[in-house]
């Protein structure tokens, strides 16, 4: 780990243990605050759902590894509050993040039987190439297995057309067989957030084979559309799901609203709530920037006792509509537009959201990674996208952003 990296995030560390509890949210907690000036209360581990249906439970909340805070410090304060899921992957942090796992490893042996590990990789050259990668990241995370290892960002931008097949390919289905059989991935799957989402995740509950997908989530879906279909496809076939990026589009919402007062929680709270009220979904992966986001997120979970109503869902979606957005959550114009478009709006988005709400600098570098073609808006009437998105989500805007931060 390079000393920059070191200093910039004890620094960055130093200040998030010592910031006061609502830090990143603006609000004041009912009844969950640990005092700021000291270590949080050890609770016992969060409340769990099985993954899939030969899986074991994991925590309702997995703790992701992009995180500037991130240090076996933080992984400490994450497991005094009962997370027991920790998610990395290869280029996360420039591959600082699996280090700091492995460190956090070190320290704590004993805890390696309670923690739930997930790590990905880009295998482009076909999934194959997983049978080799895997000992790179058992060394990477200083541990002889992983609980799970993802195929990561699985898309035809990134891996080729055919790529949507694979998870119904019988090549993949034996590099799953030969992962599992070798002790060192106990399951395997991929993640996606892909504009083919619902392509991949039909290909996977036609497949069966895979144990589990991360995937772009949103409570805001129609039920019975598309998406919705594909869910309970992949769920019916004991596909493991994992929630991602359900906090995107809640960036400039209200952190109250009375609806929510009522109930005890924070609209961000409320949206945590909301995606557990889908009981196919098995946890949360959550980009948890700081002390503040991590007691209000586990609070969220420790307090949910059902679902949320239809009508206070439908509150969340007109609250998250009425407020600037930096991603789309997910809905089907989006998605079939890029299905169809060189111009990679979706990954643009993505990384605009990485760089304001979470200030990764590595976005830059992602947006640069793009070929010029997916990069280019011309001839792409965006104001069009814009209008036809379920979401509102300002793309002409978010590309003026883009070019004025990364270009």
């Amino acid at each position: 780990m390079n000393d920059s990296f070191r200093t910039s995030r004890r620094s960055f560390l130093k200040t998030a243990l010592g910031a006061p509890v609502a830090l990143g949210l603006g609000q004041g907690l009912t009844g969950h605050a640990a005092a700021a000036s000291g270590p949080p209360s050890s609770f016992p581990a969060l409340p769990m759902r099985k993954l899939g249906k030969n899986g074991p439970d994991v925590t309702l909340i997995s703790l992701g590894g992009m995180m500037a805070a991130l240090s076996p410090d933080y992984l400490d304060i994450a497991w005094s509050m009962g997370i027991r899921y920790f998610d990395t992957a290869d280029c996360y942090l420039k591959g600082n993040s699996e280090k700091i796992i492995a460190e956090w490893l070190a320290k704590y042996p004993e805890r390696r039987k309670e923690v739930f590990l997930v790590s990905k990789d880009h295998p482009k050259k076909g999934p194959e190439q997983m049978l080799e990668m895997i000992d790179k990241r058992l060394a990477a995370c200083g541990t002889d297995y992983l609980d799970l290892f993802f195929l990561h960002g699985l898309g035809p931008k990134e891996y080729g057309p055919d790529a949507v097949n694979w998870p119904k390919s019988d090549a993949f289905k034996k590099v799953v067989e030969k992962l599992k059989a070798s002790g060192k991935a106990r399951m395997v799957g991929f993640s996606c957030h892909d504009g083919l989402l619902v392509e991949c995740l039909n290909s996977a509950a036609e497949g069966g084979f895979v144990d589990a997908i991360m995937l772009k989530y949103t409570p805001f879906f129609t039920p019975g559309d598309a998406f919705d279909k594909a869910v309970s496809a992949c769920h019916s076939a004991g596909i493991g799901l994992v929630a991602m990026k359900t906090m995107r589009s809640a960036g400039e919402v209200p952190a109250r609203i009375p609806e929510f007062d009522k109930l005890g929680l924070t609209t961000h709270q409320g949206l945590l709530q909301a995606v557990l009220s889908d009981s196919r979904i098995s946890a949360i992966c959550s980009a948890i920037n700081n002390v503040g986001e991590m007691e209000a997120n586990t609070a969220a979970v420790r307090d949910f006792k059902g679902p949320l109503q239809i009508a206070d869902i439908e509150t969340l979606k007109q609250t998250v509509l009425a407020n600037r957005r930096t991603m789309c959550p997910g809905c089907p114009s989006c998605d079939a537009l890029s299905a169809t478009t060189g111009l990679a709006f979706l990954d643009i988005s993505r990384y605009v959201s990485y760089y304001e709400k979470d200030g990764h600098l590595e976005a830059g570098e992602m947006y640069s990674g793009l070929s010029a073609s997916e990069r280019d808006i011309s001839g792409v009437d965006l104001a069009a996208l814009r209008e036809a998105c379920s979401f509102g989500t300002d793309y002409p805007e978010i590309m003026r952003r883009a070019d004025r931060y990364f270009a």
